[in-house]
């Protein structure tokens, strides 16, 4: 099959290659999924470069999320599985079978029923970001008649932190930097968009909810002083992304408010809690509350372009198209 892999650290162009290997075969309680589109993700990029270093196998084929159809099962899978529309995720947690190929192997879990009134472009803007998403709204209990707020609302997990956040009835104020961002939060339903870089954004955000009760973060630092602002003994401030560098927590700020702060990887996180999100998150697409974000696509042979654009801040969803 012709599949993208690396077998050491380095840049996309430096490591990337895209050649012909053995078609894998899956083992019990697997499937292999003939792959039509692979999703792009900062982990991805991150865990290639060696930022983020990840053992490798001899080889290691990239990337977590995916679209296609099964057309093989190990040991211990139903075969009525065989021809079913899945969506991915993790598929190359801790193995070598991403989704950057014409083949990928995975635990039959991590291969999910795609609803038929689901385009295999939806199903690739899942995954890592879409589970996220969810960790960071329920990991704290319910949403419904909540207030959450989302910080970069056009972004991917942003994007379904808001649909999802909709889809269970929450309330949800999300920032973004610019114009452009704002239209695309808007299109996700959210129902206040506010510019982060206004002065008056604390304003807006306290007139549409006083204190918050989820605050879904990306930027912990630089969005501190706004977070703090709209805090209180019910909030918990989800932060799911690193920063260059570390924020230095003013904790006796943070103890006033009696706020919870929780991070979030989604390599740790148990796998009740994800089970639980794929089933949630297929619910949501089969009574078409997710929509899929704008795709920028690459063919197979220029995944390292894929991954550069990921890497350079790319708005909208990187996909990869397997032939």
């Amino acid at each position: 099959m012709r599949a993208a892999l690396y077998d050491r650290y380095g840049t996309a162009s430096d490591v990337i290659r895209v050649t012909d290997i053995d078609q894998p075969q899956p083992g019990p309680g697997e499937v292999r999924v003939r792959m039509q589109l692979s999703g792009v993700n900062p982990t991805d990029w991150k865990s290639r470069s060696g930022a983020t270093p990840r053992p490798i196998d001899v080889f290691q084929i990239p990337h977590h999320d995916g679209a296609g159809v099964i057309d093989a099962v190990g040991e211990g899978v139903p075969s009525n599985r065989v021809g079913q529309r899945v969506w991915m995720w993790m598929a190359a947690a801790g193995r070598k079978w991403g989704t950057a190929a014409q083949w990928a192997v995975l635990p039959s879990r991590q291969a999910v029923a795609l609803p038929d009134s689901a385009s295999a472009e939806l199903g690739t803007c899942l995954g890592v970001p879409a589970l996220t998403a969810h960790r960071c709204l329920f990991a704290d209990g319910p949403v419904e008649g909540k207030n959450v707020l989302v910080a970069g609302g056009a972004g991917a997990v942003g994007h379904f932190a808001i649909e999802l956040a909709k889809f269970f009835g929450a309330r949800v104020a999300t920032t973004v930097s610019g114009p452009q961002k704002a239209e695309l939060a808007r299109r996700a339903g959210a129902d206040l968009v506010v510019n982060y870089r206004e002065p008056d954004a604390a304003d807006q955000l306290k007139a549409f909810a006083p204190q918050m009760d989820r605050i879904v973060e990306l930027a912990l630092g630089a969005n501190m002083d706004l977070d703090l602002a709209l805090s209180g003994p019910q909030t918990h401030i989800v932060d799911y992304a690193a920063e260059p560098n570390d924020p230095v927590l003013p904790v006796r700020r943070f103890m006033n408010a009696n706020v919870s702060l929780r991070f979030i990887l989604l390599y740790g996180v148990p796998s009740a809690a994800t089970d639980q999100a794929a089933a949630d998150i297929t619910n949501a697409l089969a009574a078409g509350a997710l929509t899929e974000l704008p795709l920028i696509r690459f063919p197979l042979d220029q995944v390292v372009a894929a991954q550069e654009a990921v890497e350079s801040g790319a708005v909208g969803k990187v996909v990869v198209e397997i032939p």
